[in-house]
């Protein structure tokens, strides 16, 4: 198996609905040893059989905001797991104000939570496994297109993910002399936890369905498998990179498919 004999930590595992579930049943698939956090007692309710079913015991508490949280964690790891070979950073929150209405009206409080939990998150994160990962590791993050382009309702969550974006190519280029490999991957609109606090979210389901090259929205499935390949040695070779998974829809410059006045969906090119 692909991961056999390799050990990884997950991040922000919420429930079975959540992408990091699907990429640590497909690293688990491959022969992985798997070790979970929880953010607080609710949260941990739900990790635990998921451990459990990954055949994991090993679940640690971890705010990404508590120093001590990341200060603490690198030697519990080493207690009960030794070296690491990676880990999947799964975590992002924005006030739901600041997902309605208009960007420019987010404020400061909003920019500084969104922008600290997203994104530094990953920074803080990577230097507290440092000791625990191996040469030849992997360290794994989640985007979405909103970073890249304009998204309507994702508001300050898109430019959080730009600054994730970056912040990949950054860590890439710190932790390459280390042979540490450090990617995203941009998955397509999948129904998540997360995903609930944005507005008219089925609508943008239904637009990825209808215009994505594959027609068709993409799977936790999908978005594991992928994970999966890009935290294991068949991606030895690829660092900084942000690997889209939704269906082709990144590449549309101009959707094939509208709703007419009356809701019909009907091919752009036939409508009148």
């Amino acid at each position: 198996m692909i991961l056999e004999g390799k050990k990884g930590l997950i991040v922000g595992v919420a429930n079975k609905m959540s992408i990091a579930y699907g990429i640590a049943q497909a690293c688990k698939a491959q022969g992985a040893q798997l070790a979970f956090t929880f953010l607080n007692d609710a949260i941990k309710k739900r990790v635990e059989p998921i451990a459990a079913e990954l055949d994991s015991s090993l679940i640690y508490e971890l705010d990404v905001n508590n120093q001590e949280h990341l200060d603490g964690l690198a030697d519990k790891i080493a207690k009960d797991f030794g070296e690491i070979d990676f880990v999947v950073h799964a975590v992002a929150f924005a006030p739901k104000e600041a997902l309605e209405g208009e960007f420019i009206n987010t404020t400061k409080e909003a920019f500084d939570i969104a922008m600290g939990t997203s994104v530094y998150s990953l920074i803080s994160l990577t230097r507290a496994v440092l000791p625990v990962l191996k040469s030849g590791g992997s360290i794994l993050t989640l985007s979405y297109l909103g970073g890249a382009k304009f998204v309507p309702h994702y508001n300050v969550m898109g430019i959080a993910k730009a600054a994730l974006e970056s912040s990949v190519r950054y860590l890439a280029h710190d932790l390459g002399q280390k042979d540490i490999r450090v990617n995203a991957i941009s998955a397509g609109p999948i129904k998540t936890l997360a995903a609930s606090g944005i507005g008219d979210f089925k609508m943008i389901l239904h637009w990825n369905e209808c215009n994505a090259p594959l027609k068709r929205n993409v799977t936790i499935e999908d978005v594991g498998k992928s994970g999966m390949y890009l935290l294991s040695d068949l991606a030895s070779g690829v660092t900084g990179e942000v690997h889209y998974v939704d269906a082709g829809y990144n590449i549309m410059g101009m959707g094939d498919v509208l709703s007419d006045a009356f809701g019909n969906t009907v091919l752009a090119w036939d409508a009148k």
